[in-house]
Parts: structure tokens; sequence; C-alpha cells
């Protein structure tokens, strides 16, 4: 029997958990089985502050911050990077309770999922992560998904040859990241800026134009100097920090070509082939250095069709992002035909790459990395219904 027929044979009991990982097994991904309570600060730093209200956090002995692991991705890659395969090509797969508070939704839930580390071939390991996340919702019987596919790092690499001032790169990027503001602050940038009002303007112009590091030095002693230690809770360097960015930001330092041309990548969308040729024309047309990261995304859009993938069928838009920073490419979600994604719909699939994190993590060395996390909660109410 195969792993598909034996989780459509076990629908209702908790045999379909062994039919899956036999199905993530056969793929040559070994289970793993990270701690449930982990340390605090990872999810933290990597996914900001804003996680904290939704995490069931203790304090140890030693007073180090402990939580119940809210999801599965950073305890599998510290697991990783403390085995002696750390560097070397290894996959995993995992299905255990994750612990997150959901506002009305039961706080433990199952989680399933890969995570593959050390590939150097990243557009063939990207197009396997979104193979094996299809036959995962197949094998809960849903043969009929919507795939929703992106890439920051065309994002980034769009704002690096834009050439802006570093506070405005940090400041988009966090945006498409976390997907709070961007279209606010573009939208914002559109309107005329006013003259300057006041006479240190031109201090703040040459401030935000300058290394930033050095920027936020200067600052940083001026208000030293001034006699400033901290307020509300925040240190100088945090308060310099701020007055820098948002500085910067109120002066209007983002030139309008640069924004004509970020709106219109961001509306770029729809089937993959025919957004890389928009890609293409639009990094011609703006005489910008675009060519590696389209080279990536056309190159994971053929290893996709490669392994069956119909790409026609898979929609592709340059704006769509996971809202989690530690995403550095290939993003994507699996849905249910007909939702609508929204705060109170969860996808069924998501993942991307995230090659930052293991450096993030303490790794010496960057180290490649893919994954995808299946919930299992919203497949076998669809697969059930299917």
């Amino acid at each position: 029997m195969t792993a598909t027929a034996a989780i459509r044979g076990a629908a209702g009991s908790a045999a379909w958990a062994d039919a899956l990982l036999l199905s993530f097994a056969q793929g040559g991904y070994v289970q793993a089985h990270p701690g449930i309570l982990q340390p605090a600060e990872p999810f933290l730093d990597l996914s900001g502050e804003d996680i904290r209200k939704s995490l069931y956090l203790t304090t140890d002995a030693s007073g180090e911050e402990l939580c119940l692991r809210p999801d599965l991705t950073i305890p599998v890659a510290r697991d990783y990077l403390a085995s002696a395969s750390a560097g070397k090509p290894a996959g995993f797969s995992y299905l255990g309770p994750v612990f997150r508070y959901r506002g009305g939704q039961p706080s433990e839930f199952l989680q399933a999922g890969i995570e593959s580390f050390g590939r150097q071939d990243r557009a063939a390991a990207d197009a396997e992560m979104l193979a094996l996340a299809l036959e995962a919702t197949t094998a809960f019987g849903l043969k009929d998904v919507d795939i929703r596919t992106g890439d920051v790092a065309l994002f980034t690499a769009l704002i690096d040859a834009l050439n802006l001032y570093p506070v405005w790169r940090r400041r988009l990027i966090k945006d498409f990241n976390r997907k709070v503001s961007l279209a606010e602050d573009i939208e914002r940038l559109t309107l005329a800026t006013a003259p300057g009002r006041n006479e240190y303007e031109g201090v703040l112009a040459a401030l935000a134009g300058s290394d930033r590091k050095a920027a936020l030095a200067l600052v940083t002693d001026l208000m030293s100097i001034a006699g400033t230690t901290n307020v509300g809770g925040r240190t100088v360097a945090e308060i310099a920090d701020r007055f820098l960015e948002q500085s910067t930001l109120k002066g209007g330092a983002l030139p309008r070509d640069a924004l004509a041309i970020i709106k219109r990548f961001l509306a770029i969308a729809g089937d993959p082939d025919e957004s890389v040729a928009q890609l293409r024309a639009l990094a011609a047309d703006a005489k910008l250095d675009l060519a590696a990261a389209i080279d990536q995304l056309e190159s994971r859009v053929g290893f996709m069709a490669a392994r069956g993938i119909d790409t026609k069928l898979t929609r592709f838009s340059t704006s769509f992002g996971r809202g989690l920073d530690y995403y550095t490419g290939f993003e994507f979600e699996l849905h249910g035909k007909g939702n609508t994604k929204g705060n109170s719909v969860e996808p069924l699939v998501a993942g991307g790459r995230y090659d930052g994190l293991m450096t993030q993590l303490g790794s010496p060395a960057p180290i490649p990395a893919v994954g995808f996390s299946v919930w299992i909660e919203a497949l076998t109410k669809l697969g059930s219904a299917a």
C-alpha cells in the first residue's frame, strides 16, 4: 500500500500520522524529535517581539527565558546545527504538537513538515519542497489547491539595485517581510514632500546618505554628551536608531523614480513564465542588474515543471510574502480552492527558503535551508469533506 492510500484509508484515526511520515521518509527525510521546551530568544529575535503575546513563556533557575515551541522550523534547525551533520546536506521531517495562543482556537495543535539543509542546488531544492507539499495535500484527498508563490530575494535585489539610503533599504525590506506597512509607506511617499522645516534638515539629509553605523555612532555620542541615558525604558542606542530612521523617512529621501520602479515591480503577478518576462523588461527599462535573482526564479520554474507541477496553474506575485523576517528567497502557500487569504484563513501548507537563519542561530558559515509546514487541522478538515 502506498503512503497516499494509507492516509486515505486511515482518515479519522491516528494512523494517518505514520502514513504521512512514511511519505516523507520515502523522499529521504529522517524524522526529527526536537524538544518541546525551547529558548525563547531565537523566536523573539527572528519573528519579532510581536510574537511574544502568542508564546507560552517561562523562566528557568538561571533566568533564561524559555517557551513551549510555537513552531518546529527553528527547533529542528537548532538540533541540526548541534549535530555532527551541521554544514552537510541533510533533510528532516517532523510531526508533533506546537503551542501558540490563537484567540479562541486551541493553543496546542499538530504540525508536520520538512526542513532541508545544506543543498547548494537551491532552485531544485525549492521545487522539491513545493512538489512534496503538493503530495501532502493530495495524500489527504485534496487534488485541487491554490498555489501561491513569491520570492523575497527579487524584492531585495531590486532595493539593492536602486542604491537607496541604508535607512530606506532596511525600512522597505522590513515592511515587505512583515506585510504591515509597505503599501502605506509607498502611498505616503507618493505625496509631495514638504520643504525643509528647520535649520538642521541638511544635517539629517547628510546623515541619511552616510554609512548607517557611522551616523548612528554620531547621534548616540551627541545624545550622551547632552546627558541622555534612557527614555521610557529605551537605551540611548535604541533612541538614536529610531531618531535616525524617522528623520530620514520624514525627509522624503526616497526618489520619485525609485517609487515608480517599485510600484511597477510590485504589480507583476500571474503566470510565472510571463512574470519572468515582465521582470526582465523592467530591469532593462530601469537599467537595473536583477539578472541573478531573475535567473534563479526562471530556473526554479523549470525544475517545478520537471517535477510535474503545472506552472500555468501556479500564481506568482512579486508582492507575495509570508510575513516573517527570516525568509530570504522562494516562499509559497497552498490554500483550499475558494479560500481567500486573510487573518482568519490559515494555509494548508506553507514554507520557503531561509538561507540566513543558520547564521542567525549561530552557524559560523551560511548554510542553505528550505522547508515547509503542514497545517494538519486545516488539511484533515478539508480532506474529510473532499
